[in-house]
């Protein structure tokens, strides 16, 4: 059996860092936004030694190893058939651990089984260790059997500073050979070199996410109840302790990491409902000490010092990035500070770093820049530029993000975005409104949109608009939006959209509605109930017929999918049919563009069809799209070419471009 192939540059045609070679020089307007990143998840081994990049070659991903002196290929790394590079990590100085996925005729997004292997960086001592089909590797007589197993493993800590071992999280899969994150999980010690595992605990409640320490030791479990109820559990002599017990009266508590005393831990969580909080506190006392809170926006971004895995920095987004940090004095600190001022009007993530902190991978980017990695000598204060993400596409040509603010009509506070195109007077402007997915826990960020971009390369002007129900507020923000999808998150949606108008940037004559997911319900019960705002309308990927979510699909077939569903639409018959554009045809005017994947699990075929079935009941005219190999939204660059390409012909019908 062939693990996995190593081939020569030549064979591959494979651009070197920095790129040069290789991008195709005829793409069309589409294909320049929705071709994928050619470098992406950039890192550099422990010792710095060697660098190492995902890219693609021929529709699937490759995993490229260089030398991180010279730039030049050691070997690239790709699975034979239908199976590609998943995600991966340096597990140690030398060598490379990666899952392996497929890509099946059926469905375009790839299928991972939980299969990881391993490599050295020149290419040598290949090794299957963990998956269904493993215990076919082995050599010598006394190492225990690597048994197959039916579960999925996940890279839980790489242990970089273990050369023999890496900890891996491994969910059973149910008797339908089904991943269920809901099912308890263990945790694994797995050989880098021969797989063999020892079991080291095990989650004591579903959908586990652990957190280890600087030694490695799995010290805490967050995962969810049936009822959809965060739990944290802390472990202590080998026992798993519930967090209750430490009486910390916080919700969504979910710790970042140890502090520099080991009974002391940072951790995020929510005080009767606010924003979310960064606290000290201490395990063995339950003493809490809130060191960093923004009163509008929760975090989204924490920042961990590689060295030493502790906390240090705190990201925030309300409107721009800006930076809260928890020690001046740490040595990440400083270096992000260095960072930021050599990168003008750019966010940074350090995502990757030798052990020694002496070599960073830095991406930066922004609203005009999908992204550069760079190569940061912490000691010589050196930055050296490795790759563009994407560099096919010019920045200085790019539209810029305008984040903006207004008052719904109930009196809220709202928050949002304004794509507007270069190079032209920003006074009424063709507008697509572009609501996001979720809706809950979901918002829309400061950053580079490629869909928004794409239109505004055409003149068009593009809103985002985080309404309530949407993530990153608080909780009592979120909640807001709980049982309210058809009405005051629509509301919210239309009075942005009156907001841009009223603001001189739109005219109210030219305005489309696009949304994916649930933004494709939006994009349908906006127009519902604001027939003569929008000119048109296209759903992609939607939900039209609530009922129907607690009957199909994926949210549906687990307890606390169901759960969810009930909290957040409430089993009023009346209240789901008026809130389900389904039901409501009879109530549009806007002309319709109907998106969809036949693979879809989120949002199944069924949701089409029924918004379909009423559309021809009522003999109201529609134009279709469906992609039968696609799930959830578009993973295939030629198919969001093909959407891109038929939404923007539909939109210029629309709106008179």
């Amino acid at each position: 059996m062939k693990l996995f192939q190593l081939s020569a540059l030549a064979a591959l045609c494979l651009s070197i860092l920095p790129i040069s070679t290789c991008t195709a020089n005829a793409l069309s307007q589409a294909q320049l936004f929705t071709k994928g990143d050619e470098y992406s998840n950039v890192k550099i081994s422990p010792t710095g030694k060697y660098l190492s990049a995902i890219t693609h070659v021929e529709g699937k991903k490759v995993l490229l190893v260089l030398d991180a002196q010279t730039k030049k290929l050691i070997n690239a790394i790709h699975f034979p058939s239908n199976a590609q590079v998943g995600t991966y990590e340096w597990a140690n100085s030398e060598r490379l651990v990666l899952a392996k996925e497929y890509l099946k005729g059926w469905q375009d997004t790839p299928i991972y089984y939980g299969e990881l292997l391993a490599v050295n960086a020149d290419g040598s001592r290949k090794a299957y260790l963990f998956g269904y089909n493993s215990g076919e590797q082995q050599t010598g007589s006394n190492i225990k059997k690597n048994t197959p197993m039916r579960a999925s493993a996940f890279i839980l800590d790489p242990l970089p500073d273990d050369e023999r071992y890496m900890l891996v999280n491994v969910i059973p899969w149910n008797d339908k050979i089904n991943l269920d994150v809901e099912l308890l999980q263990d945790v694994y010690r797995v050989d880098l070199f021969n797989g063999t595992r020892k079991r080291i605990t095990g989650s004591p409640i579903g959908q586990a996410r652990f957190l280890t320490d600087h030694d490695g030791e799995v010290r805490f479990v967050a995962g969810e109840d049936s009822k959809n109820t965060t739990k944290v559990f802390y472990r202590k002599e080998g026992k798993w302790i519930n967090t209750d017990k430490l009486n910390l009266d916080l919700t969504d508590f979910s710790p970042l990491s140890f502090t520099d005393k080991k009974n002391t831990i940072y951790a995020a969580g929510r005080s009767q409902g606010t924003t979310l909080g960064i606290y000290k506190i201490n395990l063995e006392t339950g003493d809490k000490t809130e060191i960093i809170q923004d009163e509008i926006v929760d975090p989204s971004n924490f920042w961990i010092n590689g060295t030493n895995k502790q906390l240090y920095a705190v990201e925030f987004e309300n409107g721009y990035p800006s930076y809260a940090f928890v020690d001046n004095e740490d040595s990440h600190a400083k270096l992000l500070k260095d960072l930021l001022s050599a990168l003008p009007g750019h966010q940074v993530r350090i995502v990757s770093e030798t052990r020694d902190a002496e070599k960073l991978i830095v991406l930066a980017f922004n609203d005009r820049n999908p992204g550069d990695y760079y190569i940061f000598d912490t000691k010589k204060l050196k930055l050296e530029h490795l790759a563009a993400a994407r560099n096919w596409l010019d920045p200085e040509k790019m539209a810029e993000v305008k984040p903006i603010s207004f008052t719904s009509r109930d009196g809220k506070k709202l928050h949002g975005y304004l794509t507007l195109p270069i190079g032209k007077e920003a006074k009424n402007l063709p507008l697509v409104v572009n609501p996001h997915g979720g809706p809950h826990g979901i918002r829309d960020w400061w950053g580079f949109d490629p869909q928004n971009q794409y239109l505004a390369s055409q003149g068009i002007a593009v809103l985002q608009v985080n309404f309530r129900g949407s993530g990153g507020y608080g909780e009592q923000f979120e909640h807001a939006g709980y049982q309210k999808w058809g009405s005051e998150i629509q509301y919210d949606i239309i009075d942005a959209t009156q907001y841009v108008i009223d603001q001189g940037f739109a005219d109210k004559e030219r305005i489309c509605i696009v949304g994916g997911s649930f933004g494709g319900y939006s994009a349908l019960q906006s127009a519902v109930l604001a027939p003569d705002m929008f000119k048109c309308a296209v759903g992609v990927a939607g939900v039209y017929d609530l009922e129907l979510m607690f009957n199909e699909g994926d949210v549906a077939s687990r307890r606390a999918g169901t759960s969810y569903l009930k909290e957040v639409l409430g089993q009023d018959e009346a209240v789901l049919k008026a809130m389900s554009p389904s039901e409501n045809v009879n109530k549009l005017k806007a002309n319709l563009l109907l998106v969809h994947g036949g693979e879809d699990d989120r949002a199944p075929i069924e949701q089409l069809e029924s918004l379909e079935k009423a559309l021809k009941a009522h003999q109201y005219p529609y134009q279709k799209l469906v992609m039968d190999n696609e799930g959830h939204g578009f993973y295939n660059d030629e198919h969001r070419a093909k959407y891109y390409e038929k939404m923007l012909s539909f939109l210029k019908t629309n709106l008179t471009l």
